[in-house]
């Protein structure tokens, strides 16, 4: 498992991670939480709300951000310091996701790294878009 020290990243450096987000990934999200909103869970009541039908969890969906910097940029030994986002459009079971996180800037002398980051679906619509600050290793 590959990681980047502060020194070798770059700024414009991207990396992603992809993943179809099931009924089964949201129902064991909401038990470990414990955020059981039936907007999430519950088909019938979901149905009559704005979204007309169940939508993942925002945070489920933002998680995917987590695994690019934890796993892929910078990688093993990074340390989520910040992070803000913008929810743009629901993310529904069965949606592919794709997360994107690119170097935006290099704080020297701290290890610190600002991360523009992008959750798109399937069909490319952006569904979060934020900025992350990590110490890297």
């Amino acid at each position: 498992m590959k990681g980047y020290t502060f020194e070798q990243l770059q700024i414009g450096q991207s990396a992603s991670y992809t993943r179809q987000i099931t009924e089964e990934d949201t129902r064991a999200f909401a038990e470990l939480c414990g955020d059981k909103n039936p907007v999430h869970l519950d088909e019938e009541y979901a149905k009559g709300t704005v979204f007309k039908g169940p939508v993942v969890h925002g945070i489920h969906t933002a998680s995917l951000i987590s695994t690019v910097l934890g796993m892929h940029l910078p990688g093993p030994g990074s340390i989520y310091a910040k992070q803000d986002l913008k929810f743009l459009a629901p993310v529904r079971f069965g949606d592919t996701l794709t997360a994107t996180c690119t170097v935006k800037e290099k704080i020297e002398g701290k290890n610190r790294v600002i991360l523009d980051c992008k959750i798109t679906n399937q069909g490319g619509t952006d569904v979060v878009v934020g900025e992350a600050m990590i110490i890297a290793p």
